[in-house]
């Protein structure tokens, strides 16, 4: 599936040479809007097939610095979508019972049924990405995860998961923007952590780590995309485009009804 977002194969990936800013590559925000709107339209029809035919799998992972948009991203393009089908989960920092285990444990628990859609806000990828930058595991340990990632992708979609994974790209300008507009509105306090301005401390590290997984975890099978998200209406957008056209490549179809079923009468 050819998008202009999609990370080439064996590309090496630099953060700070891609834009962050949707503007600069749709200069229309009423036309994207409108097409937005058709695209999570789609979504919505195109959701009940996925759960009625009850074969095929769909994980979506979002990843982002902090303020980067992941919950605003799920909430907008998922508006309308039947909520029995598709499953939100949020990975924080992993509980003593989560870490008596390899990293994958928790992961793996998570991941969709048949017939369902799986988002992950966060996902396994903080384990070659915090673990990295903040020194929670020593390099021995998170070097060896890339291999084990690209394993664990491949034998969900060998069983019939299908995966698109999405990196939401805002500049450290825009973070700086959205840390204060959290702290000048008190109904976003709860957003705001002071650990935010400590992991904002090392921007530059975070980059390169993001780098590295764009290079070393970029496969055929789970691609990833970077999605230029400082504006919220280019993101959803784009964000949509790669999951209808996703699901339109599943060709997920009804099953056949029951035979017969014409010549039922209700009798009451």
């Amino acid at each position: 599936m050819a998008n202009l977002h999609q990370v080439e194969l064996g590309k090496n990936v630099k953060m700070s040479a891609l834009t962050a800013n949707g503007k600069d590559l749709h200069d229309d925000r009423d036309k994207a809007e409108k097409e937005f709107k058709k695209l999570r339209e789609e979504f919505a029809d195109l959701q009940p097939k996925l759960y009625a035919e009850g074969k095929q799998k769909l994980l979506i992972v979002f990843q982002a610095m902090d303020a980067g948009g992941k919950d605003g991203t799920i909430r907008s393009i998922t508006k309308g979508v039947n909520p029995q089908g598709v499953n939100v989960v949020s990975f924080k920092a992993p509980s003593k019972r989560e870490l008596a285990h390899d990293f994958l444990w928790r992961v793996h628990h998570e991941v969709p049924g048949a017939g369902h859609i799986t988002i992950f806000n966060r996902s396994h990828y903080e384990d070659v990405l915090v673990v990295r930058v903040e020194n929670l595991a020593p390099q021995q340990v998170w070097e060896q995860r890339y291999d084990q990632i690209n394993q664990f992708e491949k034998y969900l979609t060998d069983t019939g998961t299908r995966i698109v994974k999405f990196y939401l790209h805002i500049d450290k300008d825009e973070q700086r923007q959205r840390f204060q507009e959290r702290l000048d509105a008190p109904e976003k306090h709860w957003k705001f952590s002071k650990l935010d301005l400590e992991k904002r401390k090392h921007w530059d590290q975070y980059m390169d780590a993001f780098d590295a997984v764009l290079e070393r975890c970029n496969t055929k099978h789970a691609p990833w995309y970077v999605i230029p998200a400082n504006q919220n209406w280019y993101r959803d957008l784009a964000v949509s485009r790669v999951i209808v056209q996703t699901l339109r490549e599943m060709d997920c179809q009804y099953p056949e009804p029951e035979a017969g079923l014409e010549n039922v009468v209700i009798v009451d």
